[in-house]
């Protein structure tokens, strides 16, 4: 169940998301959407013969493009009348490739909590774990605005 925003804690481990499969097709989807269609992410034969990893890889903006959703499984707003916006990130690294076929998941720490015009800025420290590895696929820090709405 996801924590509300209200209640967490600067230092707070916010815990793990579900798994998240990225197969073939949600690289292709997603090529298409991007209009990235490297060889390496979308030719399987190609990758068979030429890549080093044997198998097409996922663009790392894709796994980067998950996070926001499965950090929503993990925190909400406070309360009706809110909203959570991305607000940016910061100390984007890719780490490992995942691989067509693999499993993800968030693991997620808030760093700090920041007071702003606009409403309440959340940093939160993200790591994209791989399901059997130890490399994570990606580290980065998520800037979420909890805005209240206009009524």
């Amino acid at each position: 169940m996801a924590k509300s925003m209200r209640d967490l804690q600067v230092g707070e481990n916010l815990g793990e998301s579900r798994w998240v499969k990225v197969d073939q097709a949600l690289i292709d989807q997603f090529a298409d959407c991007t209009r990235d269609r490297q060889w390496i992410h979308v030719d399987e034969e190609r990758c068979r013969e030429e890549s080093p990893y044997g198998q097409p890889i996922a663009h790392g903006f894709l796994a980067l493009s998950l996070l926001p959703g499965l950090l929503y499984e993990l925190i909400s707003p406070p309360e009706d009348g809110y909203a959570l916006i991305n607000y940016g990130l910061e100390q984007v690294r890719f780490l490992e490739a995942v691989r067509s076929g693999d499993e993800i998941r968030l693991e997620a720490m808030l760093e700090s909590i920041q007071q702003k015009s606009s409403g309440t800025l959340y940093r939160i420290n993200c790591a994209a774990r791989i399901n059997h590895r130890e490399k994570p696929a990606l580290a980065a820090a998520l800037l979420v605005l909890c805005a209240e709405l206009k009524q």
